[in-house]
């Protein structure tokens, strides 16, 4: 079977979801294997192992580390030409979607960004997509060099498909000009105790209707354990940080519960919310465009609606 490349998306040697994920996929369409770059592969080993990595290949060197995403750009295209995989699939987040630009333009390979689904099909491998703000799903291949996918966190449910995992050093000398951009410093975020918002399984997101107050919002993700997300109308207006906003101009995300709460439901918004599994609007105006997208609707005072919806959940847990 041929290889398929993983890029692994970890801190600090702790492996996301969203690996876990990407490995699933891999597996469908030919043999994993995991692309460690920085400390902790030997940890991360058996967390790759589970999910079907019968290689990590991995290099620990502040020369990828240390710098922007050029370096490990630089590696991974150098590690495409020499090992020649079927497909690599990346992580669809900022740095992912560089890194993987990169690559394709280094090996003159075809590039799909914001995949929400990967399946082996008669002509090579299909990816559906969400385009134009959602309005139209495609379907699209890669028709030339090696196909580069980046995929949206929650495109799959992890399977645990124990493989061997077997670590294997890779050591590239990085190019001076790849080593532009250094880091001079970093700064852990601040834990909110929430799940990041791209790879939560569940985002509650409050709009204009919460007139600021983004308390009844919290109360009912933290009942959930979701995460919390904002429209651009509540982060302009300064009620929430930019990092939550939803939407064209934000983060995309792909949950398998979406709330949206106070939100109109723009064009804007939907564009980074439409591919959801499940979508519940709350909104007291009966005419507010989300309805139009929802698979439940509640006509109603956020203010009203949320505090009730937020007892009957901890009253389940009881």
């Amino acid at each position: 079977m041929a290889e398929i490349f993983v890029l692994v998306d970890h801190a600090n040697g702790q492996v996301r979801k969203t690996t876990a994920e990407l490995l699933t996929i891999a597996a469908r369409l030919g043999e994993p294997s995991a692309i460690f770059l920085g400390a902790g592969a030997q940890e991360a080993q058996a967390t790759l192992a589970k999910f079907g990595a019968n290689r990590v290949y991995a290099m620990d060197s502040a020369d990828l580390t240390g710098y922007l995403v050029a370096p490990q750009a630089e590696f991974l295209a150098a590690l495409v030409g020499k090992l020649k995989p079927a497909a690599l699939l990346v992580p669809s987040n900022p740095a992912g979607k560089e890194i993987a630009a990169r690559v394709a333009i280094r090996t003159d390979s075809g590039l799909i960004t914001d995949a929400v689904d990967v399946q082996a099909g008669d002509g090579g491998i299909e990816t559906t997509q969400s385009v134009f703000a959602g309005s139209y799903t495609v379907t699209s291949t890669v028709t030339k060099g090696t196909p580069i996918i980046c995929v949206k966190p929650n495109s799959a449910a992890p399977q645990e498909k124990p493989a061997a995992g077997q670590v294997v050093p890779v050591n590239l000398t990085i190019s001076e000009a790849a080593k532009a951009a250094q880091i001079t410093e970093a700064k852990e975020k601040k834990a909110s105790g929430r799940p990041e918002l791209t790879e939560a399984a569940i985002v509650v997101s409050g709009g204009r209707g919460t007139g600021g107050d983004f308390s009844p919002v919290e109360e009912f993700a933290d009942s959930l354990g979701a995460a919390v997300g904002a429209s651009r109308a509540a982060v302009d207006a300064g009620w929430y940080p930019h990092t939550s906003q939803v939407g064209q101009t934000g983060k995309q995300v792909s949950p398998q519960l979406y709330v949206a709460c106070g939100i109109s439901g723009a064009i804007q918004h939907r564009a980074g919310m439409q591919t959801s599994k499940t979508i519940i609007a709350v909104n007291k105006d009966a005419e507010a465009p989300i309805f139009e997208l929802v698979d439940f609707g509640v006509v109603g005072d956020l203010f009203a609606v949320l505090p009730q919806a937020t007892s009957a959940v901890q009253a389940s847990k009881a």
